[in-house]
C-alpha cells in the first residue's frame, strides 16, 4: 500500500444509524473514478485501487522535459452530458470548456487555392435546419455530393438506434448505398467518424455510427459543439479528482494491483492485494474487459469468453515541437493528407517559445509500431503542406504516443458481446467504457459505465439514489 496519507474516515454507521456499506472499486480510469465518487456520495465507505500511480487510465498526462505532455488528444462534445457532469463533479469545467457554437476549419492539403479551407459550422436555428447553411457551402464536395450527403443525414435520422439488427451491419456499406461517394465519406463522414468512432466507415458497426451521427449533429442544435482541455489532462483525471475522491471520503490505493476477488459465504466479497484483504458488499471492476475477463471469478456471466471477443484498436499520437508559431487556430481537421486532426497544444503543455502541436491519429493500426524515424519522415512534410508558417520552422522536438489498444473495436456485431453493468453473481458488476452504454469508447461512455455500475450496487443495497447523475439515453 502507499504511504500517501488518507483522508479522515467516515463514521462506522450511516445517519439512520445502520452499519455504512462498503465497496470496492478496481480500476482508477473515469468509469472506477466515477463509480467511487458515486458511491461515496451515497454514504458508502470505499475503496479505490489502482495499480498505477497516477488516476486518469488512458486519459493522462506526463512530463518531457519541461513540457507536460498528454498521451493523446481528447475532446468532449456538448452532447456528453455525463462527462460534462464529471467535469463538474471534481470542480474542472472551467478548464474544459466548450466552443460557443460549432466550428471545425478543415484544410485540403491538395486543395486548389482558395478552396483548401472548409468549415463545418452550425447556425442558431433548429435541427436540421442548423448545419444547412455550412452543408451548402462546404467546399470540399461537390453540390451533387451535398446534396446526397443531406438525404443520407436524413435517412441515417430515422434509424431506430434500439433495431439490434443496425449492430450487425457495416457503416461503410450503409453510406454506398445510400449514395456517397468515397470524397463525401472522407471528407465528412470518416472525418467526424475516425475521430468518435477510432475506425473507418467499412469497419464500423452502422449501430455505433448512427448514434454518434444521431446524437452529435441529428439531435439539438448545439450537440456537436467541442469542449476539450486547455489545462493538461492530469490536472482534470488526477489532481482535482483525487482532491474530489479524498472529500468524498474515498480511500485511494495507487500502484495496488488486485490479484483476485472472490465471494464470501454471507454474501460479501473478498478483495486480495499484495499484503490485504478487503472485504466488501459491492465490487466494482472498472478495468479493460481482458483484465476484467481474468478477474471475475466462474459463473459471473454466462459468457465470459466473449469479452476476449472484443478487439481493441489503435491510436497514435505524434508531437511536434517548433520555435516559432505555425497554427494560428487552436485546432483543425485535415483532407488530401495522413494528418488527421491538429490541435496547438503550446499554453496548455507550460512551453514559453515557440508552438507544440499535437496530431491525433485514429485507427491507426497500420502505423502504430512504425519507428519514430519513418513517422517524422512522414508528418514533418505533410505539415509544411498544410501549414505554410511550417516551411522553414525548426523542430525542437519530435516524439509520439501510442496506445495500442486505445479503445474497443467497433466493429459490426460487437453489441452483442459488451456486458451490462450487472453480473450473476449478486454484488459485482461491471464498468467502463467497453461495457454496453450505447456510446463508443469515449470518456462519456466511461463515465456512463461508472454511472450505471454504482446505480445497480445502489439499487442492490437498497442504498439512496436520488443523487445519481440522470442522463438522457441516445435517441
Amino acid at each position: 500500500m502507499t504511504d500517501d496519507a488518507q483522508p479522515e474516515r467516515p463514521p462506522a454507521a450511516d445517519g439512520t444509524g445502520r452499519p455504512r456499506s462498503t465497496a470496492v472499486v478496481v480500476g482508477g480510469g473515469l468509469a472506477g473514478i466515477t463509480a467511487a465518487l458515486t458511491l461515496a456520495d451515497a454514504g458508502m465507505r470505499v475503496t479505490l485501487l489502482e495499480g498505477r500511480p497516477r488516476l486518469g487510465g488512458l486519459a493522462f498526462s506526463f512530463q518531457r522535459g519541461n513540457l507536460t505532455v498528454d498521451n493523446g488528444q481528447h475532446v468532449y462534445l456538448r452532447c456528453c452530458t455525463a462527462y460534462r457532469w464529471f467535469l463538474d463533479r471534481v470542480d474542472g469545467a472551467a478548464l474544459a470548456p466548450l466552443q460557443d457554437r460549432l466550428d471545425v476549419p478543415v484544410l485540403d492539403a491538395g486543395g486548389r487555392p482558395g478552396r483548401r479551407l472548409g468549415r463545418l459550422r452550425r447556425d442558431a436555428l433548429p435541427v436540421p435546419l442548423h448545419l444547412g447553411r455550412s452543408l451548402a457551402t462546404y467546399t470540399h464536395l461537390s453540390l451533387a455530393e451535398r446534396a446526397k450527403v443531406g438525404r443520407a443525414a436524413l435517412a441515417l435520422r430515422a434509424l431506430d438506434l434500439a433495431d439490434p439488427a443496425l449492430d450487425e451491419r457495416d457503416f461503410g456499406g450503409w453510406l454506398a448505398e445510400h449514395g456517397q461517394s468515397a470524397r463525401a465519406v472522407e471528407a465528412l463522414w470518416d472525418l467526424v467518424g475516425v475521430a468518435t468512432l477510432n475506425a473507418v466507415a467499412g469497419d464500423a458497426s452502422l449501430g455505433l455510427a448512427a448514434m454518434v451521427f444521431k446524437t452529435g449533429l441529428l439531435s439539438d442544435p448545439g450537440a456537436a459543439d467541442i469542449g476539450w482541455a486547455h489545462v493538461p489532462l492530469g490536472a482534470l483525471h488526477d489532481r482535482l479528482a483525487r482532491k474530489a475522491l479524498d472529500s468524498a471520503g474515498v480511500r485511494t490505493e495507487l500502484r495496488t494491483r488486485v490479484t483476485s476477488i472472490s465471494p464470501q459465504q454471507n454474501g460479501n466479497w473478498t478483495v486480495q492485494v499484495p499484503g490485504e484483504s478487503l472485504d466488501a458488499d459491492a465490487v466494482v471492476l472498472a478495468v479493460p474487459q481482458r483484465e476484467a475477463h481474468d478477474l471475475l471469478p466462474e459463473g459471473a456471466l454466462d459468457h465470459p469468453e466473449r469479452l476476449l471477443e472484443i478487439g481493441t484498436a489503435p491510436i497514435l499520437n505524434v508531437h511536434v515541437v517548433y520555435d516559432r508559431k505555425v497554427l494560428r487556430r487552436p485546432f483543425f481537421a485535415a483532407l488530401g493528407s495522413p494528418v488527421q486532426w491538429v490541435f496547438d497544444r503550446t499554453e496548455a503543455s507550460g512551453l514559453s517559445e515557440g508552438q507544440y502541436l499535437a496530431l491525433s491519429q485514429s485507427a491507426a493500426r497500420d502505423e502504430i509500431d512504425a519507428p519514430v524515424s519513418v513517422l517524422r519522415e512522414r508528418y514533418l512534410p505533410e505539415l509544411e503542406r498544410l501549414l505554410p508558417h511550417a516551411r522553414g520552422a525548426h523542430v525542437r522536438d519530435f516524439f509520439v504516443t501510442r496506445e495500442r489498444t486505445a479503445t474497443f473495436a467497433p466493429t459490426p456485431g460487437v453489441g452483442r458481446l459488451r456486458p451490462g453493468a450487472r453480473t450473476k453473481a449478486p454484488g459485482l458488476y461491471l464498468a467502463g467504457a467497453w461495457t454496453a452504454t450505447g456510446w463508443p469508447a469515449t470518456m462519456e461512455s466511461a463515465v456512463r459505465s461508472g454511472v450505471s455500475a454504482a446505480d445497480a450496487a445502489l439499487g442492490a443495497l437498497g442504498r439512496p439514489r436520488d443523487h445519481l447523475f440522470a442522463y438522457e439515453e441516445a435517441a
